[in-house]
């Protein structure tokens, strides 16, 4: 049986902008705190993850919590 928290959508996202192309950088599901479930991830999603995290202060700004727009 499906879990109730994996079927609801997120209200957040997890941004990590640029810091040398304006409008380009990573955003990831997350919760209010900027949790990232990782298991709910896909493999290439995880892997963007975890290279914009390492990418901080390098290429990408650090990660800020922004509301998601939950389409209907």
């Amino acid at each position: 049986m499906m879990d109730a928290r994996r079927m609801a959508p997120r209200a957040f996202r997890l941004c990590f902008r640029s810091l040398f192309d304006n409008g380009r950088g990573y955003a990831f599901p997350c919760d209010g705190d900027g949790r990232v479930d990782l298991d709910e991830l896909s493999e290439n999603a995880r892997n963007n993850y975890l290279y914009a995290r390492a990418m901080v202060g390098r290429e990408l700004s650090t990660p800020a919590v922004e509301a998601a727009e939950i389409r209907p």
